[in-house]
């Protein structure tokens, strides 16, 4: 069985997320912020900027560039982290062995991911996200192609051309497909154009496509348009969905599914049964 994070690796972790939001600080403020002595946090600081993930200065430290990107994802997979866990445990259950499953990038997506590597399933994945692939590492059983292309930092998500030309050789049973936000035209839209277009193309070469969006993503539009929810679509969300949205949707024709965030139960016995 393996052991959760120790409490110097949570207090690592905080250090990085304040940093991350402050840019910068002063040892006083970090040590005020995680709650640890002085001697400490100059010991954590020291070992955070061994891994590269900050520079020390005069007095305090500041996060270092890539490190930001790092802890931006961090930030955005914890938030309505128990809904994205729910919704994630749902779309596990679709899956069935010998599957081809492609998942996008996207840290509502990336429970997914975290589900087949509690749980293994005879699979073969493909993705566009480095931390997927990074979960379904050396996993018995589970075979994971990583399309190539250019490397967008924000997601650690790969696009553009030749992502795309890839997926023309390539057809899915099943895809699960995140969303920057929906908006309300009923559309699943993304902050990045060749991110739009290329999950535009993985719809095509799927048999079937699920969105994973919790509910706080809905109503708020992004930039770039990718599909509506319609009759070729299904979806997860939380069931804190509003009814005013779940009638669009089913107007609309999109198989909807609402999940309840409390699941740890359910995660215990299906770890307990694995």
């Amino acid at each position: 069985m393996s052991r959760g994070p120790s409490v110097k690796d949570n207090r690592l972790s905080a250090i990085r997320h304040y940093l991350f939001e402050k840019t910068s600080a002063s040892i006083h403020e970090i040590a005020e912020a995680v709650g640890a002595s002085l001697p400490t946090v100059r010991r954590d600081l020291l070992t955070l900027e061994t891994e590269g993930a900050v520079h020390r200065t005069h007095g305090g430290a500041r996060i270092a560039d890539s490190a930001g990107i790092e802890a931006a994802f961090e930030v955005r997979e914890q938030t309505c982290i128990a809904a994205k866990r729910a919704i994630g445990l749902a779309a596990y259950a679709d899956l069935r062995p010998d599957m081809s499953v492609f998942l996008a990038a996207g840290t509502t997506v990336l429970q997914v991911a975290r589900r087949i590597r509690m749980n293994p399933l005879p699979l073969s994945v493909f993705t566009n996200c480095l931390a997927v692939a990074q979960v379904l590492t050396d996993i018995r059983d589970v075979q994971v192609t990583l399309l190539g292309g250019r490397l967008r930092s924000r997601n650690a998500s790969v696009l553009g051309a030749l992502a795309e030309s890839m997926l023309e050789r390539l057809w899915f049973d099943q895809l699960f497909l995140g969303a920057s936000t929906v908006g309300d035209d009923g559309c699943t839209y993304t902050m990045d154009e060749d991110e739009a277009r290329l999950n535009e193309k993985m719809i095509t070469r799927a048999a079937r496509t699920t969105v994973l969006a919790d509910a706080s993503k809905f109503g708020p539009r992004a930039t770039y348009k990718v599909t509506p929810l319609d009759e070729r679509l299904d979806l997860i969300t939380d069931d804190s969905l509003s009814v005013a949205w779940l009638e669009k949707l089913d107007r609309a024709g999109c198989r909807t599914r609402t999940v309840g965030l409390d699941v740890d139960e359910a995660i215990k016995q299906d770890g307990n049964a694995a």
